[in-house]
Order: C-alpha cells, then sequence, then structure tokens
C-alpha cells in the first residue's frame, strides 16, 4: 500500500481540472492513495448561484451537482494515480449506479467526499463512495468515468 499523501488545493485542482467556477465543485483533496482512495471537500455556501432556484426559501444543493462533486474528485483521482498516460485527456461520466440521496445538503454545510477505487479497466474507472455532513451519508454512489480522448 502506497503511503498517504496530505492532498493538495485549489491551485492543483485548476491544474488538472478543466471544470472553473461555478462549475468547478471541489476545494481541496485532503488525502490520497494513488490506486486506492481519496478524500476531499467542497464548501457549500449560500453564494452558490443554483440555490436562488432551488429552492426560495428552502435551499438544497441539487442531488446532481453532489454526484457532479464526486465525479469531478474521482477525475482528480485517476490523474494523480495514471499521471501523464492521462495528460491532456477529457473525462466525462459514463453511468452511475446504486446513487440513494440519504439526507438534504444545505448552506453552510461541508461536503466530505471519499472515492474508492474498484476497478480500471483502460480507460473506464469504476469507483465507489459517499458524501458526508457532519459524518452523516448525504449521497452514495458507485460512479463510472471514461476517457474521450
Amino acid at each position: 500500500m502506497e503511503k498517504a499523501n496530505s492532498g493538495f488545493q485549489i491551485d492543483e485542482i485548476t491544474r488538472l481540472l478543466p471544470h472553473r467556477y461555478p462549475f468547478l465543485l471541489i476545494d481541496r483533496v485532503t488525502e490520497l492513495v494513488p490506486g486506492e482512495y481519496i478524500r476531499g471537500y467542497k464548501n457549500v455556501t449560500i453564494n452558490e448561484p443554483f440555490f436562488q432556484g432551488h429552492f426560495p426559501g428552502e435551499p438544497i444543493m441539487p442531488g446532481v451537482l453532489i454526484l457532479e462533486a464526486m465525479a469531478q474528485l474521482g477525475i482528480l483521482f485517476a490523474q494523480k494515480t495514471a499521471g501523464d498516460e492521462l495528460a491532456g485527456k477529457l473525462f466525462v461520466f459514463a453511468g452511475m449506479d446504486g446513487v440513494r440521496f440519504r439526507k438534504p445538503v444545505i448552506p453552510g454545510d461541508r461536503l466530505d467526499i471519499e472515492l474508492h477505487l474498484i476497478k480500471r479497466k483502460r480507460m473506464l474507472w469504476k469507483m465507489a463512495g459517499a458524501a458526508q455532513v457532519d459524518g452523516k451519508t448525504a449521497v452514495e454512489a458507485t460512479l463510472m468515468a471514461a476517457s474521450q480522448r
């Protein structure tokens, strides 16, 4: 087992991901063991543009955006695990299984995400994980991502 590193901050995240505000949904990677797992988080604030319409007076982070945050963390994991092999490659969702929404995510929450590699076959990556708030699961899913170039 490779030793976990202490993660990385937004400058490294924006170097590895093509996403930008308002669609960049990872603030920090806190721990990473290439080929095994990754942990990171998103600070959810009332300033997020989606809260204007989802829902006025009852702001809840859309579940699809929580899944997107999980997928972005998965891309960071794949990039750090595969290194130069994936340089310049664009990753996209290839599928989701077993998605369960357990708890709403609201402004002020810190969305902690953890993903574990299930398997990798060529350019298809399959990871299982969960997004939690205060140690309680908000979303769990198995995600698949694939390289497009």
